[in-house]
C-alpha cells in the first residue's frame, strides 16, 4: 500500500502526531523518511479538507526542533562513542565517512551547517547530535535549529499543499506525479548540496595537506 493511501485510513489528529513523531525521530538521529511522511501528508492536505495545513505544518516544525534538541542533548552526554554506537548499528548511515564530512561541515560553517543541515537528508540526521559531540554552543545551535526547523517543515508544508492545490483539477486521481516531482527536486537538491560539500572537503584537505607538506 502507497504511504498516502494508508495516510488516508487513520484520522487527522493521528497524521498529526505521527508527522511530529517521525520527524522528531529522524532529527534525533534515527534513519526515517521524515520528509516522504510529511510531503505525503501535506499533498494529502490539499486533498481532503480536514487536514488542516498550518497544524500539520507546526507538527512538522515542532517535531523538528524538539528531535534535533534532544539529539544535541544526547550527543553532547554520549560523545564520540555515540557516533561509534550508531556507525555499528546503521553503516549506511553513520559510517566513518559520513561522519567525517558531517564534521567537516560543522568545522567549515558551524551554526549554518545546523540550518542548512534540515535540508540534506544526511546532515538532517547527523546535525543535533554531532552539534552536541562538537561542543556547539547551544544558543548558537537553538537559534539555526530553530528558524531552520520551521523555514524547513513549514515551507515544506506550504509548497507542497500549495502544489496539490493548483494541481488537483488535473491530476484528480494521480496526485502520485505531484509527490514523486517534489521528491525529484528535493533529491537533485541534495545531490547538489553533497557534491559542493564534498569538492570543499576535498580543497580543505589539499590546502591541509599542501601547509603540512610547506612546514
Amino acid at each position: 500500500m502507497h504511504i498516502q493511501e494508508w495516510l488516508e485510513t487513520i484520522p487527522a489528529v493521528s497524521i498529526y502526531l505521527l508527522v511530529g513523531l517521525v520527524i522528531g525521530l529522524e532529527s534525533l538521529g534515527i534513519p526515517l523518511p521524515g520528509e516522504i511522511v510529511l510531503v505525503s501528508s501535506a499533498l494529502l492536505a490539499s486533498q481532503h479538507g480536514e487536514i488542516d495545513p498550518v497544524v500539520l505544518g507546526i507538527c512538522a516544525s515542532a517535531g523538528a526542533i524538539v528531535g534535533d534538541s534532544v539529539g544535541y542533548a544526547i550527543g553532547r552526554r554520549g560523545g564520540k562513542p555515540l557516533l561509534e554506537g550508531l556507525g555499528r548499528r546503521f553503516p549506511k548511515h553513520f559510517g566513518p565517512q559520513h561522519v567525517a564530512q558531517a564534521e567537516r561541515a560543522f568545522e567549515k560553517w558551524g551554526m549554518w551547517a545546523v540550518f542548512f543541515g534540515r535540508f540534506v537528508a544526511l546532515l538532517r540526521i547527523f546535525a543535533g547530535p554531532l552539534a552536541g559531540v562538537l561542543h556547539m554552543p547551544y544558543w548558537k545551535f537553538l537559534v539555526a535549529n530553530v528558524l531552520g526547523g520551521i523555514l524547513w517543515a513549514g515551507g515544506t508544508t506550504a509548497v507542497i499543499y500549495s502544489i496539490g492545490i493548483v494541481a488537483e483539477p488535473w491530476l484528480k486521481g494521480f496526485s502520485w506525479v505531484a509527490l514523486l516531482l517534489a521528491l525529484v527536486i528535493g533529491l537533485t537538491v541534495t545531490l547538489v548540496l553533497r557534491s559542493r560539500m564534498k569538492k570543499a572537503a576535498a580543497a580543505e584537505d589539499e590546502r591541509r595537506t599542501a601547509a603540512a607538506t610547506a612546514e
